[in-house]
């Protein structure tokens, strides 16, 4: 009973819950990121949310790179914290600017999304990641 209510943890229960929030983290983001990247290169008109007037392409294109690949790089923890702020920016906008009218439950996954990435910024990338093991070697 008295373990139920623990609140330290352990460096392998830090380094297991970070890695199973990375990983599943960026497995649902990929799910957004790989249609947009076969859209990006479909050779059909784009049609995205032209943000600050760059373009729907260029507006695409920085999505992608921040659902696709900052998501690839968050699932296996290399350059954690590097790849969490497109991922941030990205997400802020999704919900406070593309859906900024929208009722509340359509921000609701970017905005989880957002919490999650700011908290990976903010811890890394943990025990289990490429960051990890690049750290042991500097």
């Amino acid at each position: 009973m008295k373990k139920l209510f623990q609140v330290q943890l352990s460096d392998n229960q830090l380094g297991i819950a970070l890695l199973l929030l990375r990983v599943f983290a960026a497995v649902f983001m990929l799910t957004h990121g790989v249609p947009k990247l076969g859209r990006l290169f479909s050779g059909e008109e784009i049609k995205f949310m032209d943000f600050m007037g760059m373009g729907p392409a260029v507006s695409l294109a920085l999505a992608v790179f921040a659902e696709f690949l900052c998501s690839v790089l968050i699932l296996i923890g290399g350059a954690t914290r590097l790849a969490s702020i497109p991922l941030i920016v990205t997400m802020a906008t999704a919900a406070f600017v593309a859906h900024a009218d929208d009722p509340f439950g359509t921000k609701e996954k970017p905005l989880l999304f957002l919490v999650v990435f700011v908290f990976l910024l903010i811890a890394g990338a943990g025990k289990y990641s490429v960051d990890a093991a690049i750290g042991k070697r500097l």
